[in-house]
């Protein structure tokens, strides 16, 4: 219905040279670690609550922008980071929740709001970026139209239902010269980014093992789709929050292979796992440990990693995701900033010392990806702020944890 060719304003767009947009943001690549040694002190959680919240000077063109899905994704996510970074516009909304429609209309007054991702496609002329946080087995057909119709694309995890499909869709993007990426957002948790320094620290020595849990208490299923989604189309615990645990283990430690898997199901009603437990093991030799419980009335760490010099425990979650919820903003000062009282323990030669979390920061993936799209989309030698390669990769852990625990 929709061919690249009707769009005329992608061609246009991507031979604007670079210099033709002023550097509205500069910023430190994800990955990017700043060694700490033991004779370096940590910083202080007074420190962190002090930096500046992140902002960007105005663009001289704006990324117009369409969001599909306004629940948790698109509403608590996606549109608050697009809103607070001045490179994008935010455009369009699309939503069949009748009280969603009104919520976005509300909260995004300058957005049109619409009822589904068709009507999104519609105005194809009026956009250049399609946002889908839509359930995931839509992903993949919403995706495919929005590339088709000359969009550049993210995608939120699960990338789809199967590595086939991500794999498709990858080819698509790069035959019709389409920006696609993936909203691996947890890369930019405070937690994992700390986590990310020590290690570069080699504070713990030779990392052996990795463990990662995310466990709620989650007794009630609260989303219907999610009541009725079995895992062949993209529900349960494994594709949920599994996406963003391997993900951040593959990060950590490279490429990994699943030596086991346990996948479960407790809760009433529930089609598909809210029980998951996995062994990858990573070609680097490090053992990961991943965990994953809607149903645990007691939460472990978060992370705890075990190396030849030490150790490193952190309990809680990032907190960037509440924070919005409960009505803040990305452009607030506190944004991303965790108490103090959540601080990890490095311990080493007996002795326990507390390792300030560094500062979330969901809203750097829009800054990278703004730079990748103003500066020429595929064509700049800027990086995607998630290259869709590694979601597929994550997809295939997926598959093969699902193959040995049946």
């Amino acid at each position: 219905m929709f061919k690249a060719e009707s769009s005329g304003k992608a061609v246009s767009f991507a031979v604007i040279a670079p210099g033709g947009f002023r550097r509205w943001c500069r910023s430190t690549a994800p990955g990017t670690v700043i060694p700490m040694t033991p004779s370096q002190p940590a910083p202080t959680a007074a420190a962190a609550a002090a930096e500046p919240a992140p902002t960007a000077a105005e663009p001289s063109r704006h990324i117009r922008t369409a969001i599909i899905g306004f629940g948790l994704s698109g509403r608590s996510f996606h549109a608050p980071l697009i809103a607070a970074d001045t490179a994008y516009s935010l455009d369009v909304i699309a939503t069949s929740d009748a009280g969603r429609r009104a919520a976005a209309s509300a909260s995004h007054p300058g957005a049109t709001i619409v009822s589904d991702g068709a009507e999104v496609l519609a105005l194809a002329e009026r956009l250049d970026l399609v946002v889908i946080g839509t359930p995931p087995a839509t992903h993949f057909p919403l995706a495919k139209a929005a590339l088709e119709a000359g969009l550049d694309v993210v995608v939120d995890k699960p990338f789809a239902v199967s590595s086939a499909e991500g794999e498709e869709l990858i080819a698509l993007a790069a035959e019709l010269g389409r920006v696609l990426t993936v909203f691996h957002n947890r890369r930019w948790d405070g937690d994992f980014l700390t986590v990310q320094q020590l290690l570069a620290s080699k504070a713990v020595g030779e990392v052996y093992r990795f463990e990662s849990s995310f466990e709620r208490w989650s007794p009630d299923i609260a989303k219907a789709w999610k009541a009725s989604a079995t895992a062949a189309e993209g529900g349960g615990l494994l594709f949920d929050l599994g996406s963003h645990l391997i993900d951040q283990a593959i990060q950590l430690f490279g490429p990994a292979q699943v030596d086991h898997a346990e996948l479960r199901i407790h809760r009433a009603d529930e089609k598909a796992d809210d029980d998951v437990f996995l062994v990858l093991r990573h070609e680097s030799g490090v053992r990961s440990h991943l965990s994953m419980n809607a149903l645990c009335a007691q939460q472990g760490p978060r992370f705890r990693i075990l190396g030849s010099a030490g150790g490193f425990t952190k309990h809680g979650i990032d907190p960037q995701e509440p924070y919005v919820r409960a009505g803040g903003s990305p452009l607030d000062a506190d944004y991303g900033v965790e108490a103090s009282e959540w601080a990890g323990l490095l311990g080493r030669d007996g002795q326990l010392q507390p390792l300030p979390t560094q500062r979330g920061n969901y809203p750097e993936f829009y800054r990278l990806l703004a730079a990748k799209i103003l500066d020429g989309g595929t064509a700049s030698p800027r990086p995607l702020p998630v290259d869709p390669e590694d979601a597929v990769a994550v997809l295939k852990i997926i598959e093969r944890a699902r193959t040995l625990a049946s």
